[in-house]
């Protein structure tokens, strides 16, 4: 179904939202505590900075606020400079999923974004539809259950964003989802579309690379982890890439 934008705008700032699924959206969508009243909110993880879980009209979603990470979060936390609503980082991302949806790649589905302006400032949080029955790659690798075959899928799901020109901008293990029946990218804060090009690609795959063995997927050794995981991902993502 493709998407169906549109924009309400208030006092306070403006929601973007996708009118195929749900119409309703309104500024209760975006406050976890409407959902918790209701009996609606099913998990909640890092305050009102973090992810909730919301059973909502349109289906079990989830709400993201956008919040800053590194030093500058000690600053700035949850604020982002105003640059006007179409350089906001809710729109972008909720325009880059619609765009991965027409194209036919396995992200999230994009519900609604908002964002509330604050004087030269401005908080954002997004909408997606939750992805069901779903482990990160990096729960799999913690249980075991990571091997070559699972990282020739990673390496073709990576593929196929890349040869769209899709850049991620935090290419790690949690944001790899794996269900029963395909994988998926997620959170693509600061993501956008580029030209295919080595250059961006092979740092992409580095920087997956750097959260694998982080978490512990070179434990055995270098040597084994380039054999067992990283040669398998690296095949099937170069005949991917070129198919």
């Amino acid at each position: 179904m493709a998407m169906q934008e549109r924009i309400r705008k208030n006092a306070t700032g403006a929601i973007l939202f996708d009118a195929a699924v749900s119409s309703q959206v309104d500024d209760d969508w975006f406050e976890p505590e409407t959902w918790r009243v209701l009996g609606a909110l099913r998990r909640q993880t890092g305050g009102r900075g973090g992810v909730a879980i919301i059973d909502t009209p349109a289906g079990e979603c989830v709400l993201r606020h956008y919040r800053r990470g590194g030093m500058v979060a000690r600053l700035m936390g949850d604020h982002y400079l105003w640059k006007g609503a179409e350089r906001t980082r809710c729109f972008a991302e909720f325009r880059l999923l619609g765009a991965i949806a027409a194209m036919g790649l396995p992200g999230p589905q994009a519900v609604a974004c908002r964002y509330r302006r604050l004087g030269l400032f401005y908080t954002a949080d997004l909408i997606t539809r939750r992805i069901a029955h779903a482990q990160t790659l990096a729960e799999l690798l913690a249980a075991g259950q990571l091997d070559g075959e699972m990282a020739e899928l990673v390496g073709a799901l990576v593929a196929r964003f890349h040869r769209a020109g899709i850049w991620h901008a935090d290419l790690n293990a949690h944001n790899v989802l794996v269900t029963s029946e395909q994988l998926y990218l997620i959170d693509f804060d600061r993501g956008r579309r580029r030209a295919p090009a080595e250059g961006w690609q092979q740092a992409n795959l580095q920087r997956l690379r750097r959260s694998l063995v982080k978490l512990g997927a070179a434990a055995q050794g270098e040597a084994a982890f380039e054999e067992a995981l990283w040669k398998p991902l690296l095949y099937r993502y170069e005949r991917t890439l070129r198919a």
